[in-house]
């Protein structure tokens, strides 16, 4: 039985369906199908309900995935203390929360790629609470993300950023007073539920201020998108490393006390992975700094 079979079920399991888990291995659909069969003949046993087009985990399977992960993490961290080395090659699953991907991920991860030529890093999307259930779950080694509300004991998140909020404009708006701007502008806000969104509606809250919104977006990536075609203006944290078409709004500083974004590595404290996490923790604090210093 392959350890590869144990991790597309892991993935299975987490994305609802053999489709979704296939875009995130990059294999096709038959192909994902045709691994679960193979996991299912040599266990001989049946993991999935297949009486509907969409195969579903029946309960056998969904008792299978936590074994799984125990196996995956006793393969993974086996070597460890007779080489200290087994952090250095395989697979690293890191989160990452939209607004890092274009910039301070492929910056940070390139000298980690080159370091350690055997490693394969696969980078994962998603908010921040998502992120830290797939972090717990270990889905995911580690994740880039907003910090959290809470933080279980077995779990390490640390900061390496700081984000001011500010008002993002598009560069043909010409007003320098924010509180005008969001009175009078089409607001676009960002998904309730979200790192940023919480923080927005606190900044909000305590200056006793109210918004026109016009649309609400589930990432800071596509708020920047439609700010940047002049459909409204938004409150958002001011990315620490940003791409191109973030960089060329207008950022205009918001008045009262000053509420950031804090962004941070978090991972799960047994993590096998710690010996990879402690170098491209430098490498982000690194290429923050370069940032700040242009």
């Amino acid at each position: 039985m392959s350890i590869s079979l144990l991790k597309t079920l892991i993935i299975i399991s987490e994305q609802g369906s053999f489709k979704a888990a296939a875009e995130l291995v990059n294999l096709s659909h038959a192909a994902v199908g045709q691994q679960m069969r193979r996991l299912e003949e040599s266990l001989q046993v049946t993991l999935f309900d297949r009486s509907e087009k969409k195969p579903k985990l029946n309960n056998l399977g969904k008792a299978l995935v936590p074994k799984a992960r125990e196996v995956i993490h006793a393969y993974e961290s086996m070597l460890n203390d007779i080489t200290g080395e087994a952090e250095l090659f395989g697979e690293l699953n890191l989160g990452a929360v939209p607004s890092t991907i274009r910039g301070l991920v492929p910056l940070s991860i390139k000298q980690l790629m080159q370091t350690y030529r055997s490693l394969h890093i696969r980078v994962v999307p998603g908010l921040s609470g998502d992120l830290m259930g797939q972090v717990q779950r270990g889905a995911l080694d580690a994740a880039i993300l907003s910090e959290p509300v809470r933080v279980e004991p077995n779990i390490t998140w640390t900061q390496f950023a700081e984000e001011p909020l500010i008002l993002l404009t598009a560069p043909e708006v010409l007003s320098n007073d924010p509180l005008q701007l969001i009175q009078d502008m089409p607001y676009i806000g960002h998904a309730h539920h979200s790192a940023v969104g919480m923080l927005v509606k606190k900044w909000l809250f305590s200056n006793k201020l109210s918004v026109r919104s016009s649309m609400e977006m589930e990432s800071l990536e596509s708020v920047t998108s439609m700010v940047s075609h002049n459909l409204g203006v938004s409150i958002v944290p001011n990315i620490c490393v940003p791409d191109p078409v973030f960089a060329r709004l207008r950022k205009i500083p918001l008045p009262g006390i000053p509420h950031f974004r804090e962004l941070g590595l978090l991972h799960r404290t047994d993590c096998t992975k710690i010996r990879l996490l402690e170098p491209l923790l430098s490498e982000l604090q690194r290429t923050v700094q370069s940032e700040v210093h242009v």
